[in-house]
This record gives structure tokens, C-alpha cells and sequence, in this order.
């Protein structure tokens, strides 16, 4: 009995690995369904009408009721009665102002404390008292309402 040469056997073994890529690659889907590459022209410098962008949309912010935000007013200057002079102009504003006293402590000017829910009631009754600054409410401050304290500069 006579063995084919080796170059045979390494031939029929490449014709079969070569068949069983080729299977293993295969789509198993309908021949319509396989993907075919298509070579796109390149963009030609032609101008093309683009659609105008919209307009933005004003987002309607929910309008501040002051009579329901309690509003509290410190006075931390030597001036003596400045926190119920501003507290009569919150309330002539229309906020509702529940107290005023002194303040104890150090505070660089006056300013509006506020819990992060009132963060744009805090920015209407500054605007309204002509204060510009704005801080987050801190221990001992009440967490349900505004605090205004006064230093010197808003006489």
C-alpha cells in the first residue's frame, strides 16, 4: 500500500479548513438580507437648505407668593432699629415678616440666608431690600423660611 505524499495531505487539509471558514463565516439569513458596502460619492459643495433652528422656549418660572414665605430680619450693626425699619419694607413689599431682632456674631455685610426650596425667593426679597448677597442658610437658621440679617452697609 502506497501513502500519499505529505505536500497532499497538507493540501487536502487546507481545502477543508478553508471550507469550514468559509461555512463558519457564512450569513445564515436569505441572500437579500446581508449588508453590502456601497461606495458614497463625496460630498459635493453644493449648499443644502437647513432648516431654520426653533426658537428656545421660555420656561415660565412659578411665580413667588411672598405672603406665604415667613421671612425673619437680624440686625447685626450698631444701628438701632434698622431690622424693623427693613422688616416694615419686606412687609410692604408684600413678603410675610414673622420677627425681627438683634443678630450676634460676625457677618461680612448683609445678606439673605435661604434653604435650598427657596433659593428664588431668596433672590426676589434681596432684589426687593437692595441686598446682593445670598448665602445658604446655616445652623441655628430655620430651614422653612428666609433670614435677612443687616450689617452697617444697609442704612
Amino acid at each position: 500500500m502506497a501513502f500519499p505524499s505529505p505536500l497532499v495531505i497538507l493540501s487536502i487539509v487546507a481545502v477543508a479548513m478553508a471550507g469550514l471558514a468559509f461555512v463558519a463565516t457564512q450569513d445564515s439569513g436569505a441572500p437579500d438580507d446581508r449588508a453590502q458596502t456601497v461606495a458614497q460619492p463625496s460630498a459635493s459643495p453644493t449648499p443644502t437648505a437647513t432648516p431654520a433652528p426653533a426658537p428656545p422656549k421660555k420656561v415660565k418660572k412659578p411665580a413667588i407668593k411672598r405672603g406665604e414665605i415667613f421671612v425673619e430680619v437680624y440686625n447685626n450693626s450698631g444701628i438701632a432699629g434698622l431690622a424693623g425699619t427693613t422688616a416694615q419694607r419686606a412687609s410692604g413689599a408684600g413678603w410675610n415678616v414673622v420677627g425681627s431682632d438683634n443678630w450676634y456674631g460676625t457677618i461680612p455685610s448683609s445678606t439673605v440666608y435661604f434653604p435650598p426650596r427657596l433659593a428664588a425667593a431668596a433672590k426676589a426679597l434681596a432684589k426687593d431690600l437692595g441686598i446682593s448677597r445670598l448665602q445658604p442658610a446655616v445652623d441655628p437658621m430655620r430651614f422653612d423660611r428666609l433670614t435677612v440679617i443687616l450689617t452697617g452697609d444697609a442704612a
